[in-house]
């Protein structure tokens, strides 16, 4: 009796708004869960929050402080840092997002969710924002490492709008990472995503500067939205904002990633 007076007193609340208050908490349990499952993997955090910072400590470590990286404006370690921060965010949302999409696909977890009152659109969010909160330490850990051992200086509004920017601009690449999985089986999803990640790294200017490039390798790198991340945060350094250009790529590189990870989803939804 107890039982049928509660679903009757329920059922008014959803007619109104049909799963609404379920999906939202859905949505929110899946990122805490994918948030735990993460911080639990000990190599993943080893190569996307430490490696990053190591690689940065070696690089810039030979180097003189007061040298400048041709073309930019920047001191050698202020131009790492953004490389590697931005390098170690990329490595969080984009390896971390599509192996393990692939494998809960081929598992039949994904399967298991839709039976769930977890939209498709909450799914797909969910991941991209667990893995921007799991890039978040593989930011500040470089930032930290360029202030405290590499001599960086800026200025108080720098180094939070420098957090800011990095750590939105990695949304775009989460997106990419959830493509990915929905593109790729178990097998071939970390193949894909290595090509992709070494790719974009490096004709980006992650790794190295773009100046040193073909010319014809610079044009089409200037297009690729890690040109565009990296170039968030040095203009932040060198004291302005953000270039329109580049804001304007990764949005749209943003909004052409989600497409394909929301249209990828509807057809393997399809599929099963």
């Amino acid at each position: 009796m107890t039982t049928n007076t509660g679903t009757t007193t329920a059922r008014p609340t959803s007619a109104r708004n049909p799963g609404t208050a379920a999906a939202g908490l859905s949505s929110l349990a899946l990122v805490k869960l994918e948030i735990r499952r993460t911080l639990r993997n000990r190599k993943f955090l080893f190569f996307s929050v430490l490696f990053p910072a190591l690689l940065f400590l070696i690089t810039a470590g030979g180097e003189n402080d007061g040298a400048t990286v041709p073309d930019s404006g920047l001191s050698v370690p202020a131009y790492l840092m953004v490389s590697m921060a931005s390098f170690g965010a990329l490595t969080a949302v984009l390896m971390g997002n599509s192996e393990r999409i692939a494998r809960e696909r081929e598992s039949g977890w994904v399967r298991q969710l839709r039976l769930t009152s977890l939209p498709g659109r909450g799914y797909v969010l969910a991941k991209t924002a667990s893995a921007a909160v799991i890039s978040l330490p593989s930011i500040l850990v470089v930032l930290a490492a360029g202030g405290l051992l590499k001599g960086v200086r800026l200025d108080a509004w720098q180094w939070l709008a420098l957090t800011g920017a990095i750590w939105a601009g990695s949304l775009c690449f989460a997106a990419l990472g959830v493509a990915v999985g929905y593109l790729a089986n178990g097998d071939t999803a970390r193949p894909l995503a290595m090509i992709l990640y070494f790719t974009l790294s490096v004709l980006g200017g992650l790794w190295m500067p773009a100046t040193t490039f073909p010319h014809w390798l610079q044009t089409l790198g200037a297009w690729l939205p890690t040109h565009a991340y990296a170039g968030l945060g040095r203009a932040i350094e060198l004291g302005g904002a953000p270039h329109a250009k580049d804001v304007v790529l990764l949005v749209a590189y943003f909004a052409l990633f989600a497409a394909g990870a929301a249209w990828l989803y509807r057809k393997d939804t399809l599929k099963a």
